[in-house]
């Protein structure tokens, strides 16, 4: 459950999925994950972006094989590398049955909505949404169901453009009976992600998978003109992720292996 969470941060599920099953075949347990080098890890990522997440992932894996228990509880979880508070209460309900309400985009405009009236989640203080939402799930006759069903239904009927004729609990939603009130929007401009570090560092890792192994010139000329003069720079920021090494005048991927 913990490696399907970590994956699905920002990425698809078409992508995901066949990612997962080859991961979970290779490595069916923490203590395998945790045997695994670094390199091994960053090649098997590949394709899934957001290449923190491996190490995140492959550091838990030997904090819970060092453990010997898998931990099941929100604030334990939230101990591990790279995992946050969404990701510690998806694992905590859905493979322990803890009544914690995983709250993603979707999961807080419905209760937003149905719980507190409001369009979105934006302007609600986070402790006082939380305790709410955890006290609806512990109501429901199913927590794990129903928490299912409000991820369905925030991604299929809820949505920013709400559906509310298709709703099978509009009867109830404090928003709709307020008359569906707006929020003010606030809408940002994003850059082109070619201009992004989160486009160079992606480059930059891809290289070191296909080579190996890669110098300063090397890794300038695979990127676009704007971003060569702090490939060095992009490198030594992986370095630090601990998603490279250091290997003479270049960078390698890193062959950290357990112990």
């Amino acid at each position: 459950m913990l490696v399907a969470e970590v994956m699905l941060q920002q990425t698809q599920v078409a992508r995901v999925l066949p990612a997962y099953v080859a991961w979970v075949a290779r490595w069916p347990s923490a203590q395998a994950l945790a045997a695994a080098s670094r390199a091994e890890v960053l090649r098997a990522w590949a394709g899934l972006g957001y290449n923190r997440r491996a190490v995140a992932l492959h550091e838990a894996a030997r904090a819970i094989a060092a453990a010997g228990t898998f931990p099941d509880q929100v604030e334990a979880l939230q101990r591990l590398p790279g995992v946050g508070p969404y990701t510690a209460r998806a694992v905590a309900c859905f493979a322990f049955g803890t009544p914690v309400m995983p709250v993603d985009t979707n999961v807080g405009r419905v209760l937003a909505r149905h719980i507190f009236g409001h369009e979105s989640a934006r302007v609600l203080g986070r402790r006082p949404f939380l305790q709410a939402a955890d006290g609806w799930l512990r109501s429901a006759a199913e927590p794990r169901e129903a928490a299912l069903a409000v991820m369905d239904l925030g991604a299929l009927v809820c949505r920013p453009t709400p559906h509310c004729d298709l709703c099978p609990v509009s009867a109830h939603c404090r928003w709709q009976a307020a008359g569906c009130p707006p929020e003010p929007n606030r809408a940002r401009s994003e850059p082109p992600f070619e201009r992004t570090v989160r486009y160079a560092r992606g480059r930059l890792l891809a290289l070191l998978r296909e080579r190996g192994r890669v110098t300063a010139e090397e890794a300038s000329l695979t990127l676009p003109p704007w971003h060569r003069p702090r490939a060095s720079a992009y490198l030594d920021a992986l370095v630090r992720d601990g998603l490279a090494e250091p290997d003479g005048s270049g960078w390698r991927l890193p062959e950290l292996t357990e112990g």
